[in-house]
């Protein structure tokens, strides 16, 4: 799909030579990317018009001589509007953002007398998820919101990806007006909403992602590059940018800005919001992403509790709680000693690019070792085969003997049994002391018996002593069952990452081991909620603190909330800790909003493993509603 796509902007591109500006325009024909940069996928909005008639493309405003053009662009071709302005409205919480672009691009490509529809390609940040479109031109208005359609026979209508669909994880594309996909539900007036030559469109668009961290430091990373060839064309035509960033970290901290790639002032605070604001005519676009980095400090904590009531439009009229953690206090601390066996996929269906990138990805993590850490290997398939029989420290003579162990024996071929091999690295680190015992699970495959598997590491899990083997999953491809996968990380305190495509392997695994290997506070539980009533917890099974991450824990609950919530863990030498931590309303931070895509994914995986419809529904509304 995504080869398609940039194929089809390629022929846009050369299309896009036969328009005339005049003698003294001040841009030249596009020109395709350099050697270095050989792609033509979207790293900012775009938007482009679809042409399927080669002959309608001319400059609206001066008609030119054009040889004829046979036959017709079988697919359509995507010629690159020219943009006229563009802003940028973030909004950070806790470590989710929400972003709105606004922009204005010109049908520049299209005869005055004709009319096209218009692609627009969205790409996000970090676990991007579209939160809506709106789409205005002279006397019209066109805007999509997510939902489910249903035909007559109550079967989901499949997408065409020429309608919209996801061309990469992180990129989105729908077109207008004639997008009917089976998740968006148009409304507008079909019969008179045309996009005719020379018009210009305002577009909006919403998504929410996440922020990344690493040591003690938060990430904000938008695509916001915009090739050249989107520059209109004449001197007098102002181009104007317009950044604007709110930073909202909870209450009672201070935000200090590290780097920020675009000239972005500091302004005044406002109550517990930080903002930051940026504008100018320029010469040209922003060529690069817009970057920030910053750190919270807090002098009385490094987490808290916020309290919100339902709104309106929830589902579940139960109030919301979150509970965060910000690790960079106490980054001091020791981690754990790692005993850590990774179970892999070798069966039929991961020969190739799939088998050779996990296999990658595993060389990275086994090197990442400590000699006083313990590891074994399992491949799988229908049977099991073990690197050894029972757990091995980490030397530099052990990495490279499992190292030509993989090479030889990480044959692709067979069926999948994941059971089996979850049991024999359950039973290796049964007897784990004094450590974190870690499973890491790579499969693309979906076995039939996927509901018993979790319920087995459920009974198995619960049988184990004070530290639990913690279970990672990495799922890739699309095929695999993502909700089992996920379902498998919850019962094992755990995380679940999803490689969608065979390039992004190496990546989520090296994310998924660095958050298991900086663990320094486990088995966190909270001592007084007793007045609760009806508590629910997102996760279910609470997971452990890592430097690599900050904590959010949100949930559901009747009753009276504590003031202050006593929290209680265990330490990398096994002692106990403690910490009380400050219950205040959430106030300006929008709660809701900012946790439902942890609460949906949740939710999902409890769906698909308890078969419950009517949490399937509940799913349902509460993505509706979001949006």
């Amino acid at each position: 799909m995504a080869e398609d796509f940039e194929a089809a902007v390629e022929e846009g591109l050369r299309l896009a030579k036969r328009i005339f500006f005049g003698k003294d325009r001040t841009v030249a024909p596009p020109k395709p990317p350099t050697s270095m940069e050989r792609s033509y996928l979207p790293n900012s909005p775009m938007v482009y018009a679809v042409i399927a008639d080669p002959t309608i493309v001319d400059n609206p405003d001066m008609p030119s001589y054009q040889p004829h053009v046979h036959g017709r662009c079988d697919p359509p071709a995507l010629v690159p509007l020219q943009m006229n302005a563009i802003s940028l409205a973030v909004d950070c919480y806790l470590d989710m953002a929400f972003v709105s672009v606004s922009g204005s691009w010109r049908v520049h490509c299209v005869m005055g007398s004709c009319y096209c529809d218009c692609r627009i390609a969205v790409p996000m940040g970090e676990q991007g998820s579209l939160l809506g479109v709106e789409v205005e031109v002279p006397r019209k208005s066109y805007s999509i919101q997510l939902t489910a359609m249903e035909n007559g026979s109550g079967t989901q209508k499949v997408a065409k990806i020429e309608d919209g669909g996801f061309l990469k994880p992180h990129i989105f594309t729908l077109t207008v007006p004639e997008a009917t996909i089976s998740y968006i539900l148009l409304r507008y007036m079909r019969e008179s909403f045309q996009i005719d030559g020379g018009m210009n469109l305002s577009v909006k668009l919403r998504w929410s992602q996440k922020l990344t961290y690493h040591d003690g430091q938060f990430t904000l990373n938008i695509p916001f590059n915009f090739p050249a060839y989107v520059a209109p064309a004449g001197k007098m035509i102002s181009k104007h940018e317009k950044i604007q960033l709110n930073v909202n970290s909870g209450p009672e901290t201070e935000v200090s800005c590290k780097m920020r790639s675009h000239p972005l002032k500091e302004r005044p605070r406002q109550a517990e919001k930080l903002p930051f604001s940026y504008e100018a005519d320029v010469l040209s676009w922003s060529s690069y992403d817009f970057v920030f980095k910053y750190t919270i400090s807090s002098s009385h904590t490094f987490g808290g509790v916020l309290l919100s009531p339902p709104s309106s439009l929830d589902v579940d009229r139960r109030e919301m709680f979150c509970c965060y953690f910000f690790p960079r206090k106490l980054l001091s601390r020791k981690v754990f000693r790692r005993e850590v066996v990774f179970v892999v996929d070798i069966s039929g269906s991961m020969s190739g690019k799939p088998l050779d990138n996990t296999k990658t990805a595993l060389f990275s993590a086994l090197a990442k070792l400590d000699p006083e850490d313990l590891f074994n290997v399992i491949a799988f398939n229908g049977e099991t085969y073990l690197f050894s029989s029972s757990l091995e420290p980490a030397t530099a003579e052990a990495i490279e003997k499992v190292t030509q162990w993989i090479i030889m024996n990480f044959v692709a071929g067979g069926g999948t049994n994941i059971l089996l091999p979850l049991n024999q690295a359950i039973e290796m680190l049964s007897d784990s002391r004094n450590s974190m015992p870690i499973i890491f699970l790579i499969t693309d495959g979906a076995v039939e018996d996927e509901r018993h598997i979790c319920d087995t590491m459920k009974s198995q899990l619960t049988g184990q002593k004070e530290v639990s083997p913690r279970i990672y999953t990495l799922g890739i491809g699309t095929f695999c069952n993502h909700y089992f996968l996920r379902m498998l990380a919850i019962l094992g305190r755990g995380n679940h990452a999803a490689a969608s495509s065979v390039d992004l392997i190496e990546a989520r695994m090296r994310g998924l081991f660095a958050s298991a290997s900086s663990i320094f506070l486990a088995n966190i539980a909270f001592n007084n909620y007793d007045e609760i009533d009806d508590l629910e917890v997102f996760p279910s099974q609470i997971p452990d603190l890592s430097s690599e991450s900050p904590f959010i824990l949100s949930g559901r609950y009747h009753g009276k909330f504590p003031e202050t919530l006593k929290v209680r863990g265990i330490l990398q030498d096994m002692s106990k800790f403690s910490l009380d931590l400050k219950v205040q309303d959430a106030k300006e931070i929008p709660l809701r909003q900012m946790l439902a895509k942890q609460e949906i994914d949740l939710l999902t995986a409890q769906a698909w493993y308890s078969e419950n419809k009517e949490l399937k529904e509940k799913v349902f509304s509460v993505s509706v509603t979001i949006a």
